[in-house]
């Protein structure tokens, strides 16, 4: 099977930072998950042309690919960032919440989006 890095000439690097960003994540964050640095990242993204195998199977995890997509054996699935990055940091912390502040969150979120079509409507 040939690489698809072979035939996209994305690097490694390149393919990890893309992904990163796409499920927005910082890099101190994807960090965190990995039980590494930030700067091992930034390594991993700018530096390094391999990527590291001990890390592949919770890189791609976290990432939310397979493997074969994050080393280039595969073409990714499109993965486009999120135009409020912050936006989606929140709410993942938002999911470690207890059940019921969770639910309420939800309520809250529900009556914004009802009060926006409201709004609408009326506007």
């Amino acid at each position: 099977m040939i690489p698809v890095e072979a035939t996209e000439a994305e690097p490694f690097g390149q393919r990890l930072s893309r992904l990163r960003k796409a499920r927005g994540f910082t890099q101190t964050e994807l960090g965190e998950i990995l039980g590494v640095s930030q700067r091992v990242i930034t390594y991993y993204e700018r530096e390094s042309g391999k990527p590291p195998a001990h890390l592949l199977p919770r890189l791609a995890d976290a990432l939310k690919v397979t493997v074969d997509e994050i080393v280039g054996y595969e073409r990714l699935r499109e993965a486009h960032a999120p135009h409020n990055p912050r936006l989606w940091r929140k709410l993942r912390e938002v999911e470690k919440l207890s059940e019921p502040d969770r639910k309420a969150v939800l309520r809250f979120v529900d009556a914004l989006l009802a009060k926006q079509r409201l709004d609408h409507q009326r506007g």
